[in-house]
């Protein structure tokens, strides 16, 4: 009986022997996942103020291009006695009127040439006893525009001020020398409305805004990526546009514009846009305020998330006395308001255990950590049978130390991004944006069951130009 017990001994130290050597097994039960319902999410609006300043020179070259050659004719000669044709012989000029009472006009400048017919004698008898005379006679015109924008549409409301002949010849009439500048004189009342709304007809077709506005707002509304590394693109969604009326200041007229739209930041594949042109409010307001007030949403979906935290596990070992393990593989999903980690481990103990904690950001190294880091209940029963020295807060602290990641070269990224658009930038032909913005920062998080948001505000100031346009 001694020799058994001693046998039986010797063989139960071998069995625990080899157990305590072997790796211990975990098979938990994996903690369920949320339903898989459609990402919704708050998002406020951003409000981007955008000042666009368009040359008068520009206005000018476009006018030019419209009106040429012949701006007027009246050719019945017998309903009173004379015949007038209007032409342009040299460039239009657009100037801010210096006068006192017409400051923050358009003064138009229109170098003219009129050709004149005009006879004199009667007819009786059905025999016509007409004398015609023609001349050729140059002047310039002066007239000035008030300036209005309208629907995105600059509009004018030109007035005929004067002319200035540069000669002036005459022609005796009964026995007297006549200024030929008399008859054209009293027929300005023909030819100056016509005159008056051909410039405001040239500066209506060629000046409006609308379809740039949106074809600008179009492209800027394209998805564009951000970092390729994180997959990350920032997507504009605009929802509303406000203008205020047109001023003419200095030699151009200035306009404010503003925007209310979404900013999301979005990782993984290309998203798609979200412009609507037909969905977009176009709004008159007296003011703008004349800052960028953006808040971005940047959304990191759980399995994008896990890719990043897995890396931080990479090459490492975590040490328990003689236990050794490493983590493989981490996956990150959402349960009931809490961040689930599964960790695939290999060492010591082979087999996946499961922490849970809440999410929150650190303003100062710009990273998303996990507070109230714990074992799933599930997983914590289990060590407690099978491998309780893993169950020690020490372990769970060094795990817990890598169960975060930086966003801050996301945001130094998007930062850098966002300003090469505001340097210069030349999207349309003769179109320029300038600005500059200040820090991004994180206002909030919020989880949803598929993916972690984080709400972003930025601050700035961008302007338009408008110089050269074609």
């Amino acid at each position: 009986m001694q020799r058994i017990s001693i046998i039986l001994f010797f063989l139960g130290f071998l069995y625990i022997a080899v157990n305590c050597s072997s790796p211990a097994k975990i098979n938990n039960f994996k903690p369920e996942l949320d339903d898989a319902i459609p990402l919704a999410y708050d998002n406020s609006p951003s409000y981007i103020h955008l000042p666009i300043a368009i040359q008068l020179k520009d206005i000018e070259n476009k006018t030019n291009h419209s009106l040429n050659g012949l701006l007027y004719k009246d050719t019945i000669i017998e309903d009173d006695n004379i015949e007038i044709k209007v032409w342009k012989i040299a460039p239009i000029r657009f100037e801010n009127s210096t006068s006192p009472i017409d400051n923050g006009k358009i003064k138009t400048t229109l170098p003219l040439k009129v050709t004149i017919k005009y006879r004199v004698g009667t007819a009786k008898l059905g025999i016509s006893l007409y004398n015609t005379k023609e001349f050729d006679l140059n002047g310039i015109v002066t007239l000035v525009s008030d300036v209005d924008l309208s629907n995105w549409k600059l509009s004018t409301k030109t007035k005929f001020e004067s002319v200035e002949w540069t000669e002036s010849p005459t022609m005796k009439l009964l026995g007297k020398n006549i200024p030929v500048t008399f008859l054209i004189n009293s027929s300005l009342p023909l030819f100056k409305t016509k005159i008056e709304r051909k410039i405001d007809e040239a500066i209506s077709k060629y000046i409006d805004f609308k379809p740039n506005v949106l074809y600008a707002l179009e492209k800027i509304s394209m998805p564009f990526q951000m970092s390729q590394d994180y997959e990350s693109w920032l997507r504009l969604t605009p929802l509303e546009i406000y203008s205020t009326n047109a001023k003419l200041v200095a030699e151009s007229i200035q306009i404010n514009m503003g925007i209310k739209c979404i900013i999301e930041t979005l990782i993984g594949n290309k998203p798609q846009t979200k412009f609507n042109p037909s969905a977009i409010v176009i709004k008159a307001v007296n003011t703008i305020p004349n800052a960028i007030s953006a808040n971005i949403t940047a959304v990191s979906t759980y399995q994008d998330a896990s890719v990043v935290v897995t890396k931080n596990f990479a090459g490492q070992e975590f040490i328990f006395g003689k236990k050794k393990i490493k983590v493989q593989n981490v996956t990150i999903w959402h349960k009931k308001g809490k961040i689930i980690f599964g960790l695939d481990l290999t060492g010591s103990v082979n087999g996946s255990i499961y922490l849970s904690g809440v999410p929150h950001y650190n303003e100062t190294s710009q990273e998303i950590y996990f507070d109230q880091m714990d074992y799933a209940l599930e997983t914590e029963n289990k060590l407690l049978k099978t491998a309780n020295w893993l169950a020690q807060g020490i372990i769970l602290k060094k795990i817990e130390a890598n169960c975060k990641y930086s966003i801050r070269k996301n945001l130094e990224e998007g930062k850098k991004n966002i300003e090469g658009y505001l340097k210069n930038y030349s999207p349309l032909s003769g179109v320029y944006v300038n600005g500059n913005i200040g820090n991004i920062q994180l206002k909030k998080m919020q989880l949803t069951n598929q993916a972690i948001l984080a709400y972003l505000k930025i601050d700035g100031e961008v302007k338009i130009r408008v110089d050269g346009l074609k």
